[in-house]
């Protein structure tokens, strides 16, 4: 019952946006990168306290088929550039495209979910915009020891007015740096560039040249799912919500469906100390609890009526010569 009542206190606010010929949803796509822009509001029910999650739930698609989920190259996602026959086996059919290599190989990061969703419209306890914040969302080990960058790659901060990045010494699309966020500009260089498709290049919406598998939502994708439908956290809001605040997300739809008759949802919710809201847990627990106090109570009969006699010789066996 308790850890019912601290499920309870789990506010968990839910909204599909896309699934199978339903063309109802705004953000409803026919086709893999649509490049679709759509909105999904909510209306928060119960005060809400930090840390909140945003998640996005696949339904109908699954993480846990074996082909899948051995399809990738682990020594290549940890910067390797060299590739032996059984690696490349494991990646196909996603290995090369024609003479082009596709780095990082496999059915898994290669399906990435590519939706891009932001927080457009919300406030604060105070009145101050919201903000979902992206990093922290991956297992730190995984950014430390599982995803580097190809061996050779190579950045370097530069000037925006005065930055040259050309081949050889530069692979920049076009000889333009990257711009991040906060305006400043970057030079990079990948590694046989001109016969490789590095991820950055698969996922430009997602990923950028600068981080490439490092990317978190790269990272938290590749952990895959034990079952269906699984979520996967998106971001977190680090700000208390009020009672019937509007929250608003802007969604570029990317991601198709209905190739597999699936659907996406979000989902912004609080936690508690056993996780998200599942009253399935707390039931799990009675009833294991039930069981063992069950037993317990057997075995303490059993010892109570027909006791066993310390050193008693009829319990001892000795080996035959």
């Amino acid at each position: 019952m308790k850890i019912n009542s601290i499920a309870d206190g789990v506010h968990e606010l839910s909204q599909t946006y896309d699934k199978l010929n339903d063309t109802t949803f705004e953000c409803h796509i026919t086709e893999a990168n649509a490049n679709h822009t759509c909105e999904v509001t909510f209306k928060a029910k119960e005060d809400m306290e930090p840390p909140i999650l945003v998640y996005y739930e696949i339904e109908n698609f699954y993480q846990n088929h074996r082909k899948y989920e051995k399809s990738r190259d682990n020594a290549q996602l940890g910067g390797s550039r060299t590739q032996d026959e059984a690696q490349a086996k494991t990646c196909k059919p996603l290995n090369k495209l024609g003479s082009t290599t596709i780095n990082p190989c496999g059915l898994v990061a290669n399906t990435l979910f590519n939706d891009i969703i932001r927080l457009k419209v919300g406030k604060d306890n105070s009145g101050n915009d919201l903000n979902m914040i992206e990093d922290g969302i991956a297992w730190q080990s995984d950014l430390d020891y599982k995803f580097k960058q190809p061996d050779g790659f190579r950045s370097e901060q530069c000037d925006c007015n005065n930055c040259p990045c050309e081949a050889p010494d530069w692979s920049c699309t076009n000889g333009t740096a990257y711009k991040d966020e906060l305006g400043k500009c970057h030079k990079y260089f990948y590694p046989d560039d001109d016969t490789t498709q590095y991820l950055y290049e698969t996922y430009p919406m997602v990923v950028n040249p600068i981080e490439g598998v490092k990317n978190e939502h790269f990272v938290v994708w590749m952990r895959t799912e034990a079952v269906a439908p699984f979520r996967k956290l998106y971001g977190h809001i680090q700000e208390p919500i009020a009672k019937g605040e509007e929250l608003t997300f802007e969604v570029t739809a990317n991601w198709d469906v209905s190739s597999f008759k699936g659907s996406k949802k979000i989902i912004v919710t609080t936690t508690e100390i056993f996780g998200g809201k599942n009253k399935a847990l707390g039931l799990v627990f009675l009833i294991c609890g039930g069981c063992l106090l069950g037993l317990g109570v057997m075995f303490g009969l059993k010892h109570y009526i027909w006791p066993r006699k310390l050193a008693s010789r009829k319990y001892l066996r000795f080996k035959e010569d």
